[in-house]
């Protein structure tokens, strides 16, 4: 449907094709100069030493894992409300996800729960940026470091945001950006780690190829020896993806600032509406806004779902706790773990935004949805 206004998509010019032509005719496909290129543009965009890329988030969640040395009976404390794959990598490399109930005004996993959640098997904490919000990695960070734990930061919705005046990704052990065509900028599909710390960033590098690690040259081994001293996977990013990274930096900065201008519309719009409570952003962060979402108080949330998306308006849910899914419920988790988390989720609806809304799109969705919640 050619007028159908997304909940969120990909912005691409004519620079950005052209980046990704210029690739497709240069000798390096994938494990080229664009890699590199792209690596250290996102670390220094940041402001972080290292950032090691991946062929998507996911993976590249499942390489911080295997860097913080997370295995067998170790258990990981992250929010529930997100996409799975903050609790999958956990599963991935054999250990047990200890899921912690969200604060009631950010989203984010609330701090005080995940203390609770402590036990002598934990092994770090994944925190989630959602809705591109920065988490109070400040908090976490003093828990973590009292309890001796490793902090990966979720952070696929953030990347831009802000937290007391400092870019999201620079405070924790290890941070997962994202690139999805839905996220701040994209790659297609895409994700990197960005850290400070040496010994994360040469098991990522190791990790994501294989295992393989270069032998530098002996008399004794040839140029072309190399060994394979962990298991490891095919999760390199090619330079197509990297050369799209590059160009989509570039505008990172105006994206960001577009999608506060659209969040700013919609607060001003619904702030005051019987039945719909929007978002609050705390005093200290500047959230990216990867996803606006509201609360429906009293309307039947199916009804205004349907209805909105018969008016082309791609609204959306984020997320479903992620211990409802089978695959969680078959390990034992069950309803009621996180109150909070699940409550909210019951009542909660994505509004469209992104870079290319206009602001008659914009104006369609407020009245659309003005009207709906008087009528029902």
């Amino acid at each position: 449907m050619s007028n159908f206004i997304s909940y969120g998509r990909q912005c691409l010019d004519e620079d950005d094709i052209q980046v990704v032509i210029d690739t497709l005719r240069s000798p390096n496909l994938t494990q080229g100069p664009k890699i590199a290129e792209f690596e250290h543009e996102i670390a220094d965009y940041v402001g972080v030493k290292y950032a090691v890329a991946f062929c998507n988030g996911t993976a590249a969640l499942h390489g911080a894992c295997y860097a913080a040395g997370i295995g067998d009976g170790d258990e990981v404390i992250t929010s529930p409300i997100t996409f799975a794959a903050s609790a999958n990598c956990v599963r991935y490399v054999g250990g047990t996800v200890v899921f912690a109930d969200i604060d009631a005004v950010t989203y984010n996993i609330d701090p005080l729960q995940i203390t609770a959640k402590i036990t002598d098997k934990t092994k770090a904490i994944i925190p989630v940026d959602f809705t591109g919000q920065p988490t109070d990695i400040d908090e976490i960070m003093a828990i973590a470091n009292e309890h001796n734990l490793v902090v990966i930061e979720d952070g696929a919705h953030s990347l831009g945001a802000t937290y007391k005046g400092r870019k999201a990704g620079t405070t924790a052990h290890m941070t997962m950006f994202s690139f999805h065509p839905v996220k701040p900028i994209t790659t297609a599909e895409g994700g990197i780690i960005v850290t400070d710390n040496e010994e994360y960033y040469k098991k990522l590098i190791k990790f994501r190829s294989h295992g393989i690690e270069q032998v530098p040259y002996s008399a004794k081994n040839g140029g072309w020896y190399y060994e394979m001293t962990d298991l490891g996977y095919n999760y390199r990013m090619t330079d197509l993806q990297a050369a799209l990274g590059v160009s989509q930096l570039k505008k990172l900065d105006a994206f960001i600032a577009r999608r506060q201008e659209i969040a700013a519309k919609y607060t001003e719009a619904f702030k005051d509406v019987e039945g719909i409570t929007v978002p609050k952003q705390l005093d200290d962060t500047a959230s990216g806004w990867h996803l606006y979402m509201v609360q429906l108080e009293t309307a039947d949330r199916k009804q205004v779902f349907d209805t909105m998306r018969l008016a082309n308006i791609g609204v959306h849910v984020h997320y479903i706790p992620v211990y409802w899914h089978p695959y969680y419920r078959n390990l034992g988790y069950e309803k009621g773990l996180c109150p909070l988390a699940e409550a909210w989720y019951e009542k909660a609806l994505t509004l469209p935004v992104h870079p290319g809304l206009t602001d008659e799109e914009i104006e369609k969705v407020i009245k659309t949805l003005k009207k709906i919640i008087k009528n029902v």
